[in-house]
């Protein structure tokens, strides 16, 4: 008996064997698929749109210069990007509770901000501007003395900063909120707010697609810096992002995209 059991479990020994060389064999196959067999980072990106960082085209594809740029951070680092649209004013919550991974879509790296996320390293910055239909004649310091309605993107740091503004001495305008730039740009040429505030990249996309407006001022506002969120917790995304921006920001792609997108 003991013989026939030895037998027996050198047969299923030998079987076992043979079964285990297949995923050998689709590992050697799989060897240029490392990225793709890695993990999967989701990407949120402003629901509404935020060109020309990141936004969703006509044809249903999602775009911009964030886009391109976590998706060659990506390839570098060995981790696949999927780009989900979420609601401006609720992605940071859609981080933490891990609806997301990062956002890369044009998202300004304030103070308030990384009291809550991670933030990798700087890679643009950006100003405050209104824009203006192109037969406007107010002064912009009218535009924010004399009662006039300012629209704005929800969420957005213009938006805060236009909410601190209105409170201080001598301001007298109405904040109108969008949930998106867009929203807030066709209702202007048809006078149902005086002007939109946005950030200077924003204005120059805004202005190729509306003929009669143009940029009224700039804020006095501090500058900004644009950098990538992610969670606290999430220190090896942190490392990898900051490592593949460098090599970006160093590899002729990156001017490539700039000039692409139009971002100086």
């Amino acid at each position: 008996m003991k013989r026939f059991a030895f037998a027996m479990a050198l047969v299923l020994g030998l079987a076992l064997a043979g079964c285990s060389k297949a995923p050998e064999k689709a590992a050697d196959n799989g060897a240029s698929n490392a990225t793709a067999e890695g993990k999967t980072v989701i990407n949120g990106i402003d629901g509404g749109g935020f060109p020309p960082y990141a936004y969703v085209d006509k044809s249903g594809k999602t775009v911009g210069f964030d886009v391109e740029a976590i998706e060659w951070i990506g390839k570098k680092m060995g981790f696949q990007v999927k780009h989900q649209p979420v609601e401006w004013s609720a992605i940071i919550p859609a981080l933490e509770t891990k609806k997301i991974d990062i956002i890369c879509s044009g998202m300004s790296a304030t103070a308030e901000r990384a009291q809550r996320v991670a933030f990798s390293d700087p890679y643009y910055k950006v100003t405050q501007v209104m824009v203006v239909k192109k037969d406007n004649t107010t002064t912009l310091q009218q535009m924010l003395t004399s009662g006039k309605k300012i629209g704005v993107q929800r969420g957005t740091v213009t938006a805060k900063y236009l909410e601190e503004l209105v409170k201080k001495p001598g301001m007298k305008f109405t904040l109108v909120q969008y949930d998106s730039t867009d929203l807030a740009m066709q209702d202007l040429p048809v006078g149902r707010i005086d002007a939109s505030g946005m950030d200077n990249t924003i204005a120059k996309d805004v202005l190729k697609k509306v003929q009669d407006a143009k940029v009224l001022g700039t804020f006095d506002a501090p500058s900004e810096d644009y950098a990538y969120a992610m969670r606290k917790d999430d220190a090896e995304l942190q490392k990898k992002v900051n490592e593949g921006l460098k090599l970006l920001m160093a590899d002729p792609y990156w001017q490539q995209l700039k000039k692409k997108y139009d971002i100086e």
